[in-house]
């Protein structure tokens, strides 16, 4: 029976559905990977520039260096697995002081896909993951 036969209101999505479409609007990628149609707005958000990388072949709409962890916490960190917990905790702690850094992504977010391009090896343990996950979670 559906919620109108019942007499109960219908309930609205619940988290869960709302993330996974939040995950299908918010995109990771290294910026070595071919820029491609689906890609939606290209924000590279690594404070330096990606060593071997063009302007034209990075394809960008945007390079948000200030919303990268502040290079005191990049060099700490320094891609140490035994680090990332502490990283991420710290690194979300910047984040929410740094509205200004963020704004220009968001508005991106109010228009379309926007897809996060880092730089590090690691795809499960970087900046890019983090700051997704606080996207995410604010929209």
């Amino acid at each position: 029976m559906t919620a109108a036969a019942t007499g109960q209101a219908a309930m609205a999505p619940g988290p869960r559905s709302v993330g996974g479409m939040a995950r299908q609007v918010v995109r990771l990628k290294r910026i070595y990977d071919e820029a491609a149609p689906d890609d939606g707005a290209r924000v590279l958000v690594d404070r330096l520039w990606p060593r071997g990388v063009s302007k034209a072949r990075a394809a960008l709409d945007l390079w948000c260096r200030d919303v990268a962890p502040s290079t005191a916490l990049r060099r700490w960190f320094n891609h140490d697995l035994v680090r990332w917990d502490a990283f991420r905790r710290r690194y979300r702690a910047e984040l929410r002081g740094n509205d200004e850094a963020i704004a220009p992504i968001r508005k991106l977010l109010g228009k379309g896909h926007v897809t996060l391009l880092f730089a590090a090896r690691d795809k499960q343990h970087n900046e890019a993951v983090v700051l997704r996950e606080f996207l995410i979670e604010a929209l």
